[in-house]
């Protein structure tokens, strides 16, 4: 759309003006009032492929699509108008040439669906599989089920994929799509990964943790395996580091289809970037031809479903005066099927809203999309070596990040991106490249992995970025304390039971100390209930008292929320896994059955590394403590106390910080003296979420190596001073 027709149809149909109340639009179909309509400012007009090429594409394809006889025809003819199907001869001659090849694609080029084929079509699976590794769990299940249409073929079967706690192959799989830290966990078993004729590294220029780690496993596997082809797949992003990283190996740089976007900023800063995001998407609804579907990055999923309840409510405010608005949530504690929702087809006469994290910037891809909205914001773990403490954070985004998001926009069409902040703060205060994980985040899980595998010397490992000297080694005092190594740093009988389990080092301590408070069950189904537990329990509109209420009879009488997750699923348990159970209780069942799921894998786990979980003791008195000890075998890293004053700070190192509202410990008449949190968050200000109080003795006994007597000396009790007078 011309960026003048676009200033046009805003200022005439919505009054662009802060502020602009009361103010009917004029020469419009609709009879409503836009309040507090959103100024943005134009600046930036991304020039892409031109609109007649586009025409001539399109009309080549439905000539061709139309004389398809069947879907799986459709789909071949459209998987030959990926822009990476041009450069196939490219990809496979540079595959053959070398051993280590850089494919820099933008998004929606098909580099994650097609080039695995490519080489599965070239004979290479006769030699192993194919590996795809993707940083995130939903990319993996999208992208297998995808490719595993396009082969005409049974997921699970020539196609698969294996994401933690939920393997989709068997025996004759030959394209196999595993989470990065999936494939970390295969070095335990097959440190050369023998079973793979091609392992594929893609979307690499998000630096997720295990993506990092692996690429110094790779490298290092490659001068052991020259038959091992590896490709690095980045997006077209800083492709020069890895190609130098990877002793200068060559670069295949593939373009995506892309349109001309129109960047808009907003002309002031805002305090609620939700209530402006609302607003935004209305605006773009109500002014804007149908079709042209929207996609809005935010945070996370709370961000997400206030977002929706806004939308919804604004959709019941306008009725039948605003054409079909369909609102989709899409973030990776969402069941399947509905995160499938958001990558149909738009019904005719309606908009579709997909409201996702930042899970959709490169990872995945929606057709349809023409207007993104972006907030600006993403999670991110961020972790303090000086207290030991990791916390997530809502953090702006980078440069690099903010343009992936604004190529979402043209792929179909020429396209609009809102950026709900404004041009100095693009220009001024975004950095230019995101963190990478490894350099921000606990290197706990990351060590004791390398030290399973073989690395003894982990300061010296060959990073891509080296992690902060002081991460490291917090990380290996943090593996010390949990007894997982020995004074000469190497893994213990306890770390190698530890490596194991597909957990955090501190919840596998858990559940390997369980045993001998004859509590191993209860601990496995708290691990898997942990494991969803920002999806287990909703508030239907309408209905909020009484699930809430729900929610807080589970934790009646629990001494905290590890417990209360547990009578969840032991209720369920006793009305035999129902589905109209968790519809009554407003819990929600996908969550349940893959907290069930994942409960049988740490029981096979369990069956390993020989710790008994069939000699627990029947849920007596003594079961609500024994459970709360083996929690604190792990975690005496997180225990905090109360002080004076009524709040908490953590011991070692003191951040004060409050209980999250969703506890059922939050403002309790007579807080406990200290209690032992699983995570800490911060938004507005520092929080610890699933909590439960614990005893000072036990911290004593459980864990005298890490408490001296003054660290756990109770505030409430500590004696005032004496005075002493002076003459």
């Amino acid at each position: 759309m011309d960026a003048t027709i676009w200033d046009e149809t805003q200022m005439e149909r919505t009054k662009l003006t802060v502020g602009a109340q009361d103010k009917k639009q004029r020469g419009s179909e609709y009879d409503f009032v836009q309040e507090d309509a959103i100024e943005f400012v134009e600046r930036c007009l991304s020039n892409g492929i031109r609109i007649e090429d586009l025409l001539q594409e399109r009309k080549e394809k439905e000539e061709k699509l139309s004389q398809a006889n069947s879907e799986f025809e459709r789909i071949q003819i459209e998987r030959a108008t990926l822009p990476v199907t041009k450069y196939r001869q490219q990809v496979l001659d540079m595959v053959e040439k070398n051993q280590i090849v850089i494919i820099e694609a933008e998004t929606g080029s098909g580099k994650t669906t097609q080039i695995p084929q490519f080489l599965h079509e070239a004979g290479y699976t006769k030699r192993g599989m194919i590996g795809c590794t993707q940083p995130r769990r939903v990319a993996c299940m999208e992208v297998s089920s995808r490719v595993a249409q396009e082969m005409g073929v049974k997921l699970g079967n020539e196609v698969g994929y294996s994401v933690r706690f939920e393997n989709k192959t068997n025996e004759r799989t030959v394209l196999k799509y595993l989470t990065d830290g999936m494939l970390l966990r295969e070095f335990l078993t097959e440190p050369d990964l023998e079973s793979y004729s091609v392992m594929m590294i893609d979307e690499a220029h998000e630096r997720s943790l295990h993506t990092d780690v692996l690429l110094g496993l790779i490298k290092d596997v490659a001068r052991a395996r020259e038959d091992l082809k590896i490709i690095i797949s980045s997006a077209t992003i800083d492709s020069a580091k890895f190609s130098h990283y990877f002793d200068d190996a060559p670069i295949l740089s593939i373009p995506g289809r892309r349109f001309s976007v129109m960047t808009h900023y907003l002309k002031a800063p805002v305090n609620d970037y939700q209530i402006v995001c609302v607003k935004t998407v209305m605006q773009i609804h109500i002014t804007q031809e149908l079709p042209g579907d929207i996609l809005v990055f935010l945070t996370g999923q709370e961000d997400i479903e206030a977002v929706q309840e806004g939308l919804q409510k604004q959709v019941r405010l306008y009725g039948n005066k605003i054409k079909e608005l369909l609102v989709l949530p899409l973030y990776s504690a969402l069941p399947r099927k509905e995160q499938q929702l958001c990558f149909q087809k738009t019904p005719p006469n309606v908009r579709k809203v997909v409201l996702a994290t930042n899970v959709a910037e490169t990872s995945l891809t929606i057709d349809g999309i023409c207007y993104v909205v972006d907030a600006g914001f993403c999670k991110q773990n961020s972790f303090n070596p000086r207290t030991g403490m990791e916390s997530l954070v809502i953090t702006p985004i980078s440069k690099a990040a903010s343009m992936q998001r604004e190529g979402r926009a043209g792929r179909v069409r020429d396209g609009h991106c809102f950026r709900l902040y404004t041009e100095y703060t693009y220009e001024h205060e975004l950095p230019e490249f995101t963190t990478p994980e490894i350099q921000r985040t606990n290197l706990t899980s990351v060590c004791i992995m390398l030290k399973s595998i073989g690395i003894p010397d982990i300061l010296h490992f060959d990073w891509l970025d080296a992690p902060p000297v002081e991460s490291l080694m917090r990380a290996l005092e943090h593996l010390y304390a949990l007894g997982a190594l020995n004074d000469e740093g190497e893994l213990t009988k306890l770390g190698r039971c530890i490596a194991e389990f597909p957990c955090d080092p501190t919840m596998s301590k858990s559940i390997i100390a369980s045993q001998k408070y004859h509590c191993v069950g209860s601990i496995l189904t708290i691990c898997a209930m942990l494991d969803v537990n920002n999806s287990v329990f909703y508030r239907p509109k309408g209905q909020e008292m009484h699930a809430d209420n729900a929610r807080q009879g589970f934790a009646h009488g629990t001494n905290g929320d590890h417990i209360a997750l547990l009578n969840v699923y032991n209720q369920w348990k006793e009305a035999d896994y129902a589905e109209n159970w968790c519809y009554d209780n407003f819990v929600q069942y996908r969550s349940m059955t893959r907290a069930r799921d994942i409960r049988d894998q740490l029981e096979g786990l369990c069956d390993r590394v020989e710790v008994d979980y069939k000699s627990d003791r029947p849920d007596d008195d003594t079961l609500n403590e024994a459970i709360r000890k083996a929690l604190c075998e792990g975690f005496f890293y997180n225990i905090c106390k109360l002080q004076n004053g009524g709040t908490y700070h953590t011991i070692k190192k003191p951040k004060v910080v409050s209980i999250h509202p969703s506890s059922s410990l939050f403002k309790l008449e007579n807080p406990p003296d200290f209690v032992l949190f699983q995570e800490m968050v911060f938004t507005k200000m520092e929080y610890i979420r699933v909590v439960s109080i614990v005893d000072i003795k036990w911290l004593k006994e459980i864990a005298p190596h890490y408490y001296n007597s003054n660290d756990l000396e109770d505030e409430s009790k500590k004696k005032m001073p004496k005075v002493v007078k002076r003459n």
